[in-house]
Formats: C-alpha cells, sequence, structure tokens
C-alpha cells in the first residue's frame, strides 16, 4: 500500500513542518507505544528543535478490530504542565485512544497539545479532535507494518500493506 520510500519523504515532510511550528516551544514528544514506536523515532531523529521526548501504553486492539474500550498499560511520567506535547499516533481511525490521552493531557495542565498520526483513516473517525500532522489517509482496511502489527506480528516490515483476510 505504502513504500518505505514514500513514508520516509513523508516523515522528513512533517518532521520539517513541526520545526516551523514548534520553533521556541517547551516540547515534549509522547509516542503512544506499542504501534508509534517507529514512527517517533523516524520524527523525533528529524525534528532540529530542542525536545523530549517519552512513551505512553495504551491498548485498544484485539485482532483486526478495536476492542472500544482503552487500557492503560503503563503510566504517565514526564512533567507536562506547561510544555507544548505532541503526541506521536501510529495510525487514527474511532479516535477513542486520542480522546483519552487528550483528557489526560488537559489534566496535567499541557499549554497546547498537538497531534501527528503515521495514518488517519478519515472513514472511521468519530471525533472531533483536529490532527495537526497527518502523514498518510488511508482507507478503513486493516494494515501492517512501520509498527503496526497483527496479533503482535509485522511491526517490523518496513512497509505499509493491506491485511487480506
Amino acid at each position: 500500500m505504502i513504500t518505505e520510500e514514500t513514508l520516509q519523504k513523508r516523515i522528513g515532510e512533517l518532521a520539517a513542518q513541526m520545526n516551523i511550528d514548534l520553533k521556541g516551544k517547551n516540547v515534549v514528544c509522547l509516542g503512544i507505544l506499542n504501534g508509534a514506536f517507529l514512527f517517533a523515532a523516524d520524527i523525533f531523529r528529524k525534528l532540529e528543535i530542542p525536545a523530549r521526548i517519552s512513551f505512553v501504553k495504551l491498548a485498544s486492539y484485539q485482532g483486526t478490530k478495536s476492542s472500544g474500550t482503552i487500557k492503560e498499560l503503563i503510566g504517565w511520567n514526564e512533567e507536562i504542565k506547561g510544555t507544548t506535547v505532541v503526541v506521536i499516533e501510529d495510525i487514527v481511525d474511532t479516535g477513542h485512544t486520542l480522546e483519552r490521552i487528550m483528557a489526560e493531557l488537559t489534566m496535567r495542565e499541557a499549554a497546547e497539545i498537538k497531534i501527528a498520526t503515521a495514518f488517519f483513516k478519515p472513514d472511521a473517525y468519530k471525533s472531533k479532535i483536529p490532527l495537526d500532522y497527518v502523514g498518510f489517509e488511508i482507507p478503513n482496511d486493516f494494515v501492517v507494518g512501520y509498527g503496526l502489527d497483527y496479533d503482535g506480528y509485522g511491526r517490523n516490515i518496513p512497509s505499509i500493506y493491506t491485511l487480506i483476510h
């Protein structure tokens, strides 16, 4: 569906825009595990602004469908009060995970919250939270590769593939 070369080119474009938008701000990147670890690393390496990075793990998938419930597995450990937080997601589909994260960051008094996602499924999106940095809009299909998995497998595939079952 999306080649490694196309992915890396787009990530460079997103990072360049972030370098402009976030210049002079106290930035904390917050990667959402497990899926966003590759995207977070690739974006973070291309940032030319001073920034910190941390990760939180929230789970809502079981097999190929969202379970609809979000379980916090690893807690929040960064001081974010007064900072600009860039949430780095692998994929945004329904928006339920994003709503949970936004509520937590608002409660923790982030000064500003930006959302960066490698992939966005507009046909599945049920939230009104604006997305600031979108790598690719994709159909509402189940995809694997570049951090995205099927039952834990496929995260290490450097391109994106549609799962056919």
